[in-house]
């Protein structure tokens, strides 16, 4: 089982997507097995991210921010460096997730999320949500 989500977002921001993911599984009906998120764009990402505080969010925002400065001196897309900022990014952190079904239920900790990451953007995006059964 493979489900489509549409997303609108704006430049540099982070979406929960944790209960969407839940619930897709939960209609799956699936009671073992895995699934997988994924996004199929290359200026966004996928992560895994406690919700507890949400100065947490910052902290990341500013940390990938810092490690990953958007700059002229890209070699790639001079022209757009927010882009060529955002392609890095994505490809540090990721584009997709996988989790564990157990018990018809997504195996998340505690204090876990699931969120979808834009570095760039204004854009309209999906990402994809795959259950399967061991």
């Amino acid at each position: 089982m493979v489900k489509q989500f549409n997303i609108k977002t704006k430049y540099n921001d982070i979406y929960d997507i944790t209960e969407c993911v839940k619930k897709t599984v939960e209609e799956s009906g699936i009671k073992e097995g895995i699934c997988m998120v994924y996004n199929p764009h290359s200026t966004a990402g996928i992560t895994v991210f406690s919700p507890w505080d949400p100065d947490g969010f910052k902290d990341l925002d500013e940390e990938i921010r810092r490690l990953i400065p958007t700059k002229v001196d890209f070699h790639h897309q001079h022209d757009t460096p927010q882009d060529a900022a955002g392609h890095i990014k994505s490809a540090l952190m990721g584009i997709s997730s996988s989790f564990i079904v157990t018990e018809g239920k997504l195996l998340l900790g505690g204090s876990q999320g699931i969120y979808f990451l834009e570095f760039d953007g204004p854009r309209n995006r999906e990402y994809y949500v795959k259950i399967q059964a061991d």
